[in-house]
């Protein structure tokens, strides 16, 4: 169980949550962003799925472990510590940014701080965080380090996805794989996706340990993702985790969703409100604490789209596009 009555803890809740807020604050911003024709690409928001995300960010160690978030993971970015700038200057294309504007916004990353860039094959990344996981055991860097990869419940058909989890299952390697099940592959419901019952009995199958969530509870997830590090940490293997959400937006801002049943938008919750009821009712929280913390976030969001909007989009004629990034 996670203990809420020790500072530690406290302070992890406290991480996890001010990591959502800014991660809403944020996505709220890029979505006005993109309407308004100021963002070239795609728009994927993770409302809904801040709280699973956000806990993942938390329990893993910037600079000791190694993280492979999805396009919805804005929550579990923020929580590792990733830069507002990184974002603001990636979404908005300019040559500052880890980037340097030479790749579309949700493919940023900083491979020597333990974040690489997601790539569009989104059943891979536990292939090439099993590879950094390994590479270290090989060199005898590992030690207590582990790595965590985040997938949609329609990754988990790839075959890319099947080959990682088996490799790191047979090797043992220290990586929590996070499937958020968020009801729809696109449009595509479950139903059309997988014949079992729930994606975490596949935990079986590969030999690893499964943890199911309602990954709109943010103390249930922060419980068990800290259940599922430590696990990894002490050698136990890899670590399948199924957080069960709706996602409260299209699969990109361009999408309307028409395709969710309205019975699932009536029955949904969002995780952002459960999680300050939750906090409020424990006291973890006042709610003078909270609107600090929402002021907070829409001041510093503010200041990064500022500073990224007068900055310069890249020159091909005056850029080295041959130079090699973060």
């Amino acid at each position: 169980m996670l203990q809420t009555d020790d500072a530690e803890s406290l302070a992890q809740i406290h991480h996890g949550f001010r990591s959502m807020v800014t991660s809403r604050t944020l996505e709220n911003k890029l979505s006005s962003l993109y309407k308004a024709g100021k963002i070239v690409g795609g728009v994927y928001l993770g409302k809904g799925q801040e709280a699973i995300s956000a806990a993942l960010g938390t329990v893993l160690e910037r600079g000791k472990d190694v993280y492979a978030p999805l396009i919805r993971d804005q929550a579990g970015r923020t929580a590792f510590g990733e830069d507002l700038l990184d974002v603001t200057r990636t979404y908005l294309g300019k040559v500052t940014g880890p980037m340097r504007g030479r790749d579309g916004n949700i493919h940023r990353g900083r491979p020597t701080e333990g974040m690489p860039a997601m790539i569009s094959h989104l059943g891979a990344s536990l292939s090439y965080i099993s590879g950094m996981l390994f590479a270290r055991r090989m060199r005898g860097e590992l030690h207590d380090a582990i790595g965590a990869a985040t997938f949609g419940d329609g990754a988990t058909s790839t075959g890319a996805f099947h080959e990682g989890l088996n490799l790191a299952a047979v090797e043992k390697l220290p990586v929590i794989t996070l499937v958020v099940n968020n009801r729809f592959a696109y449009s595509t419901p479950n139903d059309r996706q997988f014949a079992c019952e729930n994606l975490v009995s596949r935990a079986e199958g590969y030999g690893v340990r499964g943890h199911h969530v309602d990954g709109t509870d943010f103390l249930k997830c922060m419980e068990t993702m800290n259940i599922a590090a430590k696990a990894a940490r002490a050698g136990e293997g890899p670590q399948l985790v199924v957080a069960d959400v709706l996602r409260l937006c299209g699969h990109g801002e361009h999408d309307d969703a028409k395709y969710v049943p309205k019975n699932l938008w009536d029955e949904s919750r969002d995780c952002m409100d459960v999680a300050e009821q939750q906090l409020l009712e424990k006291g973890f929280l006042t709610p003078d604490e909270i609107a600090a913390m929402k002021e907070d976030a829409r001041l510093k969001v503010q200041k990064a789209v500022a500073v990224a909007q007068r900055e310069p989009t890249p020159d091909p004629y005056q850029d080295d596009w041959s130079a090699l990034g973060s």
